[in-house]
């Protein structure tokens, strides 16, 4: 087993992981972090109309050995003028 540290960044702020995870293999960590992905969506919807979140997975070197991302965009259609 290996320790894994996922930080996460909003768009606005970056929340570095200071205690992590242990998890047998980097493919296991990367599961986990697409599935942080919708949960920081979820928590921080855009106030805009475009935001992207990211989950860097960093190993017990501290070298990132992996980034997931998720782009959320806001589109309105045009309003039909007559």
């Amino acid at each position: 087993m290996a320790r894994f540290f996922f930080d996460t960044y909003d768009g606005n702020r970056l929340i570095p992981d200071t205690e992590g995870i242990e998890l047998q293999s980097a493919e296991m960590a990367k599961i986990e972090a697409q599935k942080a992905l919708p949960d920081l969506a979820r928590d921080a919807l855009p106030d805009g109309t475009q935001k992207t979140f990211i989950v860097s997975v960093r190993d017990e070197t501290g070298q990132v050995i992996l980034r997931a991302a998720l782009s959320l965009i806001v589109e309105t259609a045009p309003q039909n003028r007559v």
